[in-house]
């Protein structure tokens, strides 16, 4: 079913390859949603400016409406991050 998906995205991308900066953003949203999360590295900063954890994978990243939560998915476990500046990358 995922090649499927991805065939399909693949062919999609080609077909649009010349399109706007918006329908690029929404066909990497929907790669993301439907492959598993894009390569990403996660990190965590304290309010000090240090660095507390890093986190590398494919994921998906979901922030609450106010800013103050992270959460996501990596290697299996979940990680939810409160009160703290997150980078992803």
């Amino acid at each position: 079913m995922k090649k499927i998906i991805l065939t399909c995205l693949v062919g999609f991308t080609l077909l649009t390859a010349g399109c706007s900066e918006s329908m690029q953003r929404d066909l990497k949203t929907m790669k993301s949603e439907y492959v598993g999360g894009l390569e990403r590295t996660a990190s965590v900063y304290s309010g000090s400016g240090e660095l507390i954890a890093q986190y590398n994978g494919r994921f998906d990243v979901q922030s609450s409406e106010y800013g103050n939560k992270v959460l996501f998915d990596v290697d299996g476990k979940r990680v939810v991050i409160y009160n703290a500046t997150v980078i992803i990358e």
